[in-house]
């Protein structure tokens, strides 16, 4: 229950094919086929570790070395562990990640206009709300920009960097990512903001399981970001992107964070700069907050907490 041994790239494409396919023909009035196409490089190569000290120091490791053998990185590669021993989170807030959850990173190369970049922090949260609400915790919410929560405790949270190849100089994302599935005990700071889904959930889940339906829903947005850039080349070719993305509409069915009052700043936790209402998130991910004054913030980076 606890290995992620049998996640494979075959293995993601057979329940991208049995599992998710079917589903999102019948919730979306998009082309699902063609959508997963778009996002098919998501798991396109698969590198699981029994443990790791950062997974998002190995996908930079994998990346120089595969160009210093004159190879080629494929985009969508995966880097997961079991446990992770100096993982960091925003800030380099040391992240718990022991065995019983779901520790990787995501290799994307650096392809996206800048509309549509700008867009990609909002994917992990959504493919891990979704998963949570299939595996049956419904309450799962993200708080901007892409924190999990369930009852107001932290289930998730992503990381996203870039990277710029020492030997070629390409452009990569690193997408990475840590989920308490079930792990269910965490340092004496984390335990009052901190939750596993097994804690959650009242018992164990399958990891690998869970994993592919998580790495599934990664592909379906990813694609979504792709079709859409397409077709609005295919619609415009030049001027401004102005829409609202599928993608922010998935988003803020799944947040929680319209309307809420919150303390903000770039480090909230060390260095809270000011409290405000959230009244919006704009087409291009950025939170609007009304201030009590009447003025408003438009952030398009930093982090919040609700108060």
């Amino acid at each position: 229950m606890n290995t992620l041994s049998p996640l494979t790239p075959e293995a993601l494409n057979k329940y991208v094919s049995a599992m998710e396919l079917p589903r999102r023909q019948q919730e979306s009035s998009l082309e699902s086929d063609v959508v997963f196409r778009h996002g098919a490089c998501v798991g396109s190569v698969i590198h699981v570790y029994p443990s790791l000290d950062r997974a998002m120091d190995k996908a930079r490791h994998h990346i120089t070395t595969q160009e210093e053998s004159n190879l080629s990185v494929a985009n969508g590669t995966l880097i997961l562990a079991s446990s992770l021993h100096l993982s960091k989170g925003r800030f380099s807030r040391s992240w718990h990640a022991p065995p019983g959850g779901l520790w990787g990173c995501l290799i994307i190369a650096d392809t996206f206009l800048p509309p549509f970049r700008q867009l990609l922090p909002l994917i992990p949260g959504i493919a891990c709300c979704e998963a949570l609400h299939q595996e049956g915790a419904s309450c799962a919410s993200i708080r901007w920009v892409n924190d999990v929560l369930l009852q107001g405790k932290k289930q998730a949270g992503f990381l996203i960097e870039g990277f710029r190849s020492p030997v070629h100089g390409e452009n990569y994302h690193l997408l990475g990512f840590g989920l308490n599935l079930n792990n269910d005990s965490f340092p004496p700071e984390l335990q009052g903001s901190a939750v596993s889904l097994s804690q959650f959930l009242g018992h164990p889940v399958d990891i690998s399981t869970f994993a592919l339906s998580f790495l599934a829903k990664l592909r379906w947005s990813i694609g979504l970001l792709f079709l859409e850039e397409e077709q609005w080349l295919a619609r415009n070719g030049i001027g401004e992107y102005d829409e609202e993305h599928p993608l922010l509409r998935r988003w803020k069915e799944l947040s929680d964070t319209l309307g809420k009052r919150v303390v903000f700043g770039y480090d909230v936790m060390q260095h809270p700069q000011y409290e405000a209402v959230v009244a919006a998130v704009a087409n291009d991910g950025a939170l609007l907050l009304n201030h009590d004054d009447g003025t408003t913030s438009i952030e398009h980076s930093g982090e919040i907490r609700y108060l």
